[in-house]
């Protein structure tokens, strides 16, 4: 069985988040009464249980904005007691004028890996999370990012399809960082044409040879665990990144609102079980490892 690195999921105090605390809302990914509690680092063990989970990348949560350092000091307390997860992906505005600061605080830690700041916008409001679509744009966005190179850190790009010339330009002006496409670039639009405009976007992000794509959150949009879907996003993906630039995530527990953690992966497996050992193992294991500096997994 080839293990797996998880290079894609979270763990959380719904005490911590204002979204789980506040009144429902609408969300990208459906009604998620089912994940309005706490997620601790022994329920996501217990998921993995069974799937031959070896090690994992933490993803932040969107925590307050001003909590960021906060947020990466509670998992990495957490990791110290439980041994997971192993590095960690936390956030920061960079289009704040202290993001340095927050920055260099972060890197006290040691398993920090890269920043997440999500700038995906779609004209449905119920998919925006930005709230413009051209944040990459802006002169102090790019100023803070290029920090990053500092640390040797990778930064999470989440976008829709309609950004994807800016993501591919940005990720151009800066070879230095690794892009990290988050779930293989949130297909939302599975319509003939939708599947053209994602699939002309992808390829422009993959010219770039700095931005590699999480094989993650394939049911976001669909609301299930689609083995039809998820093979059709995979080749799809591997075609254009390579075996490589690609790796697995399980951007759990928000799949877990449909499915389990053995079916998602079994449903990964299975997808990629037409390709070589050394490519399954590649996208499963080797490529998250090389990526998050987890060679010991």
């Amino acid at each position: 069985m080839i293990p797996i690195i998880d290079a894609h999921h979270h763990i959380w105090r719904q005490q911590d988040l204002p979204w789980l605390l506040g009144p429902m809302a609408p969300r990208i990914f459906g009604p998620y009464e089912d994940i309005r509690r706490d997620y601790s680092v022994a329920e996501y063990k217990a998921d993995i249980s069974t799937s031959y989970v070896v090690g994992s990348v933490y993803v932040q949560v969107n925590w307050a904005p001003d909590k960021a350092v906060e947020e990466v000091r509670w998992v990495d307390e957490t990791a110290q007691e439980a041994g997971w997860p192993n590095a960690i992906v936390g956030y920061a505005n960079l289009l704040a004028d202290n993001a340095s600061q927050i920055l260099k605080a972060q890197s006290a830690f040691s398993r920090m890996r890269g920043i997440r700041m999500q700038l995906h916008w779609h004209e449905n409001e119920m998919y925006r999370f930005a709230p413009q679509p051209d944040l990459m744009k802006q002169p102090q966005f790019r100023k803070n990012l290029a920090l990053l190179q500092d640390y040797g850190w990778s930064f999470d790009l989440q976008l829709f399809t309609s950004q994807m010339a800016d993501g591919a330009e940005l990720a151009q002006e800066f070879p230095g960082i690794t892009f990290i496409l988050q779930h293989a670039g949130m297909h939302e639009d599975t319509s003939p044409q939708g599947r053209q405009v994602w699939l002309e976007g992808m390829k422009r992000l993959a010219e770039c040879p700095n931005v590699v794509s999480k094989l993650s959150g394939l049911g976001t949009f669909i609301h299930e665990n689609n083995d039809d879907h998820i093979k059709d996003i995979i080749d799809q993906t591997i075609a254009l990144f390579g075996p490589e630039r690609c790796l697995f995530g399980s951007n759990f527990p928000i799949e877990k609102l449909w499915t389990g953690y053995a079916a998602l992966v079994t449903s990964h497996r299975n997808a990629l079980e037409s390709y070589s050992n050394d490519v399954q193992r590649a996208i499963l294991h080797d490529n998250a490892a090389r990526i998050y500096n987890l060679a010991e997994k």
